[in-house]
């Protein structure tokens, strides 16, 4: 498996922001040949500049297919979910990709692991250690997030933890069992809180509680899995109390809040605070109505950062604003109306009749996510803004909604000026509302229950940053009201998160996904709406409720909960295997 990788990467340069180690023949992996102990590994800072290439390795706004990406298509993508789409057809989120020939993830995965596993083995050696306790806290961090990385993606996966060289008979042996390699994460990461900081030397640096965090990430999806794919509550509530005993220690710790300013607040369908949509767009320069800038956030733990000089890979405002993604009507079904309720349940919900009157009344997240037809925005097509007054609407687009699924977004916009592959908001590669949100669902999982100072302690700071007036989720208002508990906390976890690259994984977990990716991917409701009399060029075919047909035909086989290993690695090592349905 790493055979291909390094065989086919190791000759290239290792560039570790001032150390360069050039492993100079393909075959050549030891380390202590090829980097030579006396030059590299003599020196504490050593150690810290070779660990700062793995802040490289995290999700990220970006282009690409790889396991990096968080927004555009990736494995993690929304867009191979069942919640937006684009003009072309996504195989994945259809159900119909194939076995690939070969698979950038698999390699590079397990490349980034060999470089883990290169420092943690010469920190073995180093006599001062407490010296380079971070980097090898971030070491541990890191080869725990890759190979969680291939669990998410393959299921089962070798497990590495030394830098192997390619004749080495382990790297020909078959995988290890995803509790297994998850176990090892866990171990990994235990060891990280012990080593990192209490809190980071710098933004975007890792500390104890993003260990914590990333290790409640970790063992809530596996302990889901387990419960909902295996069967087997042992294991299951093993790792459930983990998840959920790692987000309290972040919650307890008190480092971090949710991002949240009442000066933002615009002057849309009804004076809704926009801390949501901003938090997602903070640069270094002002990007809002406050000036707040990326030190006002308390709610990254761990970001992949950017500068105003870096030029990213995807143009995020171009590729995530207006009609560019398409958002379906059940994304937009699953935004609860200010009561608290669903739309099938609300009396205060408007219904379709109206280009907008299905945002009249509805959770703040829609507004702060969506547009709504006649909205003003802006973009970065010349459109920018310059104050943050009433006056500057005048120079802004206007949303025009009749196009494609009619649903649109603007999470991710950036409205001061700056060029295209230039906006400089950070990636939340976690941030504490995730970590409150794995707290209420580990909760709830762990007996199919959860107290409402839980909720309390968890889901409700999340669900009223910009709601206050909704009322919180309790026992008695889910049972009064007719609703199931874990739909709700599912539910919310999939607006909070929504277009971060959670919610294809999480189908997965809760096994969910036979169900809710086959349905059909559906836009707004025309007939007897304002939209059937005023969209003359909509030419899509309509479902039998009179909503905008997207694509139908989706599928989803058991074999989709897993991706194929690619022929390349197979043949290599036939030992590997394939998972289930893809042999």
């Amino acid at each position: 498996m790493i055979t291909t990788s390094i065989k086919k990467i190791i000759c290239s340069c290792l560039v570790c922001c001032g150390i360069t180690a050039t492993l100079t023949s393909c075959l050549n992996l030891d380390p202590k040949d090829s980097l030579g102990d006396n030059l590299v590994w003599d020196k504490a800072d050593n150690f810290q500049l070779f660990a700062n290439q793995f802040y490289g390795w995290t999700r990220d706004l970006g282009s690409g297919t790889d396991y990096q990406n968080g927004v555009s298509d990736g494995v993690h993508s929304d867009y191979r979910s069942d919640l937006i789409c684009t003009s072309a057809v996504n195989t994945y989120s259809q159900g119909t990709n194939a076995i690939p020939e070969k698979d950038g993830n698999f390699t590079r995965l397990y490349k980034n692991i060999y470089y883990t596993n290169l420092l943690l083995k010469n920190a073995e050696g180093f006599a001062n250690q407490a010296a380079i306790a971070t980097p090898m806290g971030e070491a541990y961090w890191f080869r725990a997030y890759l190979h969680f990385e291939l669990v998410q993606i393959y299921g089962d996966a070798q497990i590495l933890t030394e830098p192997l060289d390619i004749d080495n008979q382990q790297l020909y042996g078959s995988r290890n069992d995803r509790y297994e390699v998850v176990s090892q994460c866990i171990s990994d990461l235990q060891k990280a809180t012990n080593l990192l900081p209490e809190t980071a030397s710098e933004e975007g640096r890792l500390c104890k509680d993003a260990a914590y965090a990333l290790l409640s990430r970790v063992a809530l999806y596996e302990g889901t899995w387990q419960k909902f794919h295996n069967s087997n509550s042992s294991r299951a509530s093993e790792l459930l109390t983990i998840a959920k005993n790692a987000a309290k220690q972040v919650i307890d710790n008190g480092h971090y809040s949710l991002f949240y300013n009442a000066s933002l607040v615009n002057s849309g369908i009804s004076n809704i605070n926009q801390s949501y949509r901003y938090m997602f767009s903070l640069e270094d320069v002002q990007t809002n109505p406050a000036g707040l800038l990326k030190k006002d956030n308390k709610e990254y733990i761990l970001s992949h950062r950017h500068r105003e000089t870096d030029r990213m890979t995807l143009n995020v405002t171009h590729a995530m604003v207006a009609n560019v993604c398409y958002i379906t009507r059940k994304m937009a079904n699953m935004y609860l109306c200010t009561d608290g309720l669903p739309v099938d349940k609300s009396p205060l919900f408007q219904g379709y009749t109206q280009a907008a009157s299905e945002f009249q009344n509805r959770d703040a997240r829609m507004d702060n996510t969506m547009l709504w037809h006649g909205e003003k925005y802006w973009n970065n097509d010349g459109k920018w803004r310059t104050s943050w007054t009433d006056d500057d609407l005048n120079s802004s687009l206007t949303t025009n909604a009749r196009s494609n699924s009619g649903y649109q977004s603007q999470k991710w916009g950036v409205e001061c000026q700056v060029a295209d592959y230039y906006e400089s908001m950070d990636y939340p590669v976690i941030r504490y509302a995730e970590v409150l949100l794995n707290y209420a669902e580990a909760a709830y999982e762990l007996s199919e229950g959860i107290t409402d100072s839980d909720l309390d302690l968890s889901l409700n700071l999340v669900r009223r940053r910009i709601n206050p007036s909704m009322p919180k989720l309790s026992n008695s208002f889910v049972s009064s009201n007719g609703l199931s508990m874990r739909d709700e906390i599912r539910r919310e976890r999939t607006v909070e998160l929504f277009l971060e690259g959670f919610r294809i994984d999480d189908l997965k977990r809760w096994k969910t996904a036979e169900t809710e990716m086959p349905q059909d991917q559906l836009g707004v409701k025309m007939t007897g709406t304002w939209f059937e009399s005023n969209w003359a060029a909509q030419a899509r075919s309509l479902n039998s409720d009179g909503c905008i047909l997207m694509y139908g035909g989706r599928t989803w086989a058991q074999k989709n909960y897993l991706y194929p290993l690619p022929q390349d690695q197979r043949q290599l090592n036939p030992q590997l295997g394939q998972n289930p349905g893809w042999e």
